[in-house]
């Protein structure tokens, strides 16, 4: 239809000349719907007439289909369609082959004032998200069928299932329901019993009502949110080439550069600021601490349980200055990692799960993060992040993973990473994003979806199954190994529990592979990849040698380009080395509260400034000849060398470069600056970071031309 429209508006406008319009042959209305389906009269309470159930309704051509619109077409006074768009059809069944009626979903109306301004929508939003809102556009219970609370209970039994079904049918879960109540004849008393809001009326216009004549009945609008976030849900969306070429402020700190622009309100956006400020000031400190007085405390309390702060809102900035990061890369690598926190500690929290072997065990959440480096292991940011809290319920059913859909699996979550990296690349065309996963990443639908787009991301994996390959060529492992040798390459192996850093030898082969779908994935196809085997030589005794075998879509056609995937591949710790941070530095699994959500909003907030603290080390590393001003404020680095010096007066002279700043910051922290020890780590640095913020208030008290300005006396914060 929407091809019809542009077509009749380009002959309109003279553009194109069309053939003379040819009508379609008259189709015949069914006024009279056949009567094999059998006319139910009941009266009963609901308890009488369960089970109840809804029949989900397939093919066109199927049975249920004809049933379904029989009925329709007999007694719902809108027929049977045709319904818009994506849909989803019911039978109301019960005892046996007894129908008692039907209700039907589908594609939601384009705009709407009631529903629009109740979500909160933008105009952008709404078209990104508005196939994630669907209709209830049909709901019959027959005419001669009595059933107190029957609309209400089915209702019930049909939202509880709705977004798996459309999962399994469309590939994605929708978040709210909408429905229009003809307010002349209806209350909407069922809808309201099962729950569903009231958000306004219609204004009595159609789609087409395009001169405002408002010839249609006034509706009522009712919604039910399929998912307890939907509203912030809908509301998120990647911003458009339009509002992305806008000028932005320049950011005055790191705080703004991260946080600014978040979508909040203008007092809570001032609030997280100060917030990401005390965090990094003091990233061990509890929040109390780290916001220094009670005001800041309860103020901050206030900001991590809105309704608005949800994660992906406060992560929103941060995305956009990593994709400006990324921008100024030929090649930026996507490392995916998941980690889990501990919360058993705290069992009073709200809407944990298991996380560990045992049901009744270890309660927290799973987090699955994708950041982006450089090909030099310089951190450049998060790209996207997931969290949730496992369901208990489905604890021990594990071995049910090979007939369940990978939308149904945990291990979706790799594919959604991919698909996040895939629309930053579109971003950054001149940048050639490589996402890479270890061993648990090696899932053939993500293969598959790496190789969709060749314009798309690469794709870099470590290999778990020794996967059967096509043309009779046997199995991965066998063929690769039989490959010559196509060199030696050394790499630096960090230290790992009690194993020592070291140096590891590896002899290097590689080939194209074509791999073959496993048993039930044939719809996937073959695929074409290339593979690098990397097998350590001389390994110390104790020490199991390193085997990888690595998967990508990148060409592999030299010794010097299996090199280069294989150093890629090595960056892979560095998100280890952030999950470090994240825990121990920041101590985010120490943090006390009421529930999930509000854990999700200070865990975006502890993940920035673990990642500012990680980027820290790696530039002081990799930069060390740079002003320290590119970090640190005036009175943070004349505090560090007033201390340094043992002088009561700030020394006179400019400010020292990076890797001399880092090392200062470092022997606060700790760290002895012995030749053997090497530049200070990310512990040194968060624990030297706060014993300078505190040097660095008295800096300001004790120098009176850096004093801040007086605090207002008024009792509320922000």
């Amino acid at each position: 239809m929407s091809c019809r429209v542009a077509l009749l508006r380009l002959e309109r406008e003279g553009k194109i000349q069309m053939r003379p319009a040819v009508p379609f042959p008259a189709v015949k209305k069914r006024t009279e719907a056949k009567r094999a389906v059998k006319a139910v009269e009941m009266t009963a309470t609901l308890s009488a007439v369960q089970p109840v159930e809804l029949i989900r309704v397939g093919s066109a051509d199927s049975e249920a289909s004809r049933v379904w619109n029989e009925l329709m077409e007999s007694h719902h006074p809108l027929g049977s369609g045709p319904l818009c768009g994506a849909q989803m059809r019911y039978l109301i069944g019960t005892h046996g082959e007894e129908y008692l009626g039907g209700l039907a979903f589908s594609a939601a109306a384009w705009q709407l004032k009631a529903r629009d301004e109740w979500i909160e929508w933008r105009a952008g939003a709404r078209r990104q998200n508005l196939h994630l809102v669907i209709d209830n556009s049909r709901l019959l219970i027959l005419p001669g069928v009595h059933v107190p609370n029957l609309a209400s209970h089915v209702l019930g039994l049909a939202v509880r299932r709705l977004r798996q079904d459309w999962k399994e049918r469309y590939g994605y879960e929708p978040l709210l329901v909408e429905t229009f109540v003809e307010e002349a004849q209806h209350e909407g008393t069922c809808y309201r019993a099962a729950n569903w809001k009231e958000v306004g009326r219609t204004q009595g216009r159609g789609r087409q009502d395009e001169l405002h004549q408002r010839s249609r009945s006034v509706k009522r609008v009712f919604v039910y949110k399929l998912h307890h976030q939907a509203r912030k849900q809908l509301c998120i969306a990647e911003p458009e080439p339009e509002a992305a070429e806008r000028p932005r402020p320049v950011p005055q700190d790191w705080a703004e550069q991260e946080f600014g622009g978040v979508r909040l309100d203008q007092r809570l956006n001032r609030r997280l600021l100060v917030m990401a400020r005390d965090f990094y000031a003091h990233p061990q400190a509890q929040i109390p601490e780290a916001c220094q007085s009670r005001a800041k405390t309860k103020a901050a309390y206030r900001l991590l349980k809105h309704e608005d702060a949800q994660m992906d809102v406060l992560l929103e900035p941060h995305y956009r200055a990593t994709q400006q990061r990324i921008a100024e890369h030929q090649i930026a690598l996507a490392v995916q990692d998941t980690t889990s926190l501990n919360y058993s500690t705290h069992p009073a929290t709200e809407n944990l799960g298991p996380i560990g072997s045992q049901p009744e065990g270890i309660i927290g959440l799973m987090v699955h993060n994708t950041m982006a480096f450089s090909i030099e292991g310089t951190p450049l940011g998060l790209m996207d992040v997931q969290c949730w809290a496992r369901d208990g319920a489905e604890f021990g059913k594990k071995h049910r993973r090979k007939q369940r859909r990978i939308e149904e699996k945990e291990s979706h979550k790799w594919l959604e990473s991919f698909r996040r990296v895939a629309k930053v690349q579109r971003q950054c065309p001149s940048t050639m994003l490589v996402s890479v996963g270890d061993r648990e990443a090696d899932i053939y639908e993500l293969f598959h979806l790496a190789l969709e787009d060749p314009q798309g991301p690469k794709l870099l994996v470590r290999a778990e199954q020794d996967r059967l390959l096509a043309d009779g060529q046997g199995h991965l492992w066998p063929l690769v190994e039989q490959q010559p040798l196509a060199g030696v390459r050394k790499i630096q192996v960090p230290r790992r529990k009690k194993q020592p850093a070291r140096e590891a030898w590896l002899e290097i082969r590689f080939a194209e592979v074509t791999l073959r779908p496993p048993q039930g994935k044939s719809r996937y196809g073959s695929l074409r990849l290339w593979a690098v085997l990397a097998q350590e030589v001389d390994a110390p005794g104790g020490i199991d040698p390193l085997s990888w075998m690595l998967l990508t879509t990148c060409a592999v056609n030299s010794f010097a380009e299996a090199t280069e995937k294989l150093d890629w591949y090595t960056k892979r710790w560095c998100i280890e080395i952030y999950h470090k941070t994240l825990k121990s530095g920041c101590k985010i699994e120490e943090r006390q509260l009421g529930n999930a959500d509000t854990i999700e909003a200070c865990l975006a907030i502890d993940m920035v400034v673990a990642w500012r603290i990680y980027h820290l080390t790696k530039l002081g590393r990799e930069c060390p000849n740079v002003p320290c001003t590119v970090f640190f404020e005036e009175a943070e680095w004349k505090a560090l060398l007033t201390h340094a010096a043992r002088q009561p007066v700030p020394p006179d002279q400019p400010p020292p470069p990076l890797g001399e700043a880092m090392r200062m910051v470092g022997a606060l922290g700790g760290h002895l600056g012995r030749k053997s020890d090497g530049e200070p780590g990310t512990k040194s640095l968060w624990l030297g970071l706060e014993r300078l913020s505190g040097m660095t208030d008295m800096y300001k008290i004790l120098v009176p031309h850096l004093r801040p300005p007086p605090v207002s006396s008024a009792p509320r914060y922000g």
